[in-house]
């Protein structure tokens, strides 16, 4: 099995529990924050779904510079409303599993690099930025965002097992025997 097979079998395993997550942010909180520090939900939604440009970004160009984007570009308005939402959620995650798909192994193998201008905030492999800044960290904002949706009193996905709100998870298509 290739390291690309791989990934995009991760892939289509994980994104279904994470749109599910979507799914249920309420438009008409998306301004709400859960703390002072905290990010808006409507943009902790929407970094969800931009974050999957990530994972093309990673397999098709060799590195990223932020200095080089005009500063318009450096900040993203969050969405308004559920279906823009899951509509950028769909084609940012059908575009990375495209561009994942068809990375071969020795591309996975060499070095991607983060920076910003002359800074180099770091080059490693691609499969590790993959595998870290893209997946973990697509898992990371759904975690905070399962609490970001509970706090507001919306029912929890389940994903890998059951929730407090849902029974289903890994077997939610074909439950055990």
């Amino acid at each position: 099995m290739t390291l690309a097979e791989l990934f995009v079998h991760e892939l289509d395993l994980e994104a279904p529990y994470t749109r599910r997550c979507l799914e249920r942010a309420p438009e008409d909180r998306f301004e709400w924050k859960p703390s002072e520090k905290a990010m808006p939900l409507g943009w902790l939604a929407t970094f969800s779904a931009v974050l999957w440009t990530w994972g093309t970004d990673c397999v098709e160009k060799d590195e990223f510079d932020f200095a080089a984007l005009p500063p318009e570009a450096r900040t993203r308005k969050p969405v308004s409303s559920r279906a823009e939402l899951l509509a950028l959620y769909d084609r940012n995650v059908a575009a990375a599993r495209a561009a994942i798909a068809k990375t071969s192994d020795a591309r996975f193998a060499s070095s991607w690099t983060l920076r910003f201008g002359e800074r180099v905030v770091f080059s490693a492999p691609r499969w590790q930025v993959l595998r870290h800044y893209v997946f973990n960290h697509a898992v990371h904002h759904r975690g905070q965002l399962t609490v970001f949706l509970k706090q507001l009193g919306v029912a929890v996905p389940a994903i890998y097992n059951d929730s407090g709100d849902e029974h289903g998870g890994l077997f939610i298509d074909a439950p055990p025997a």
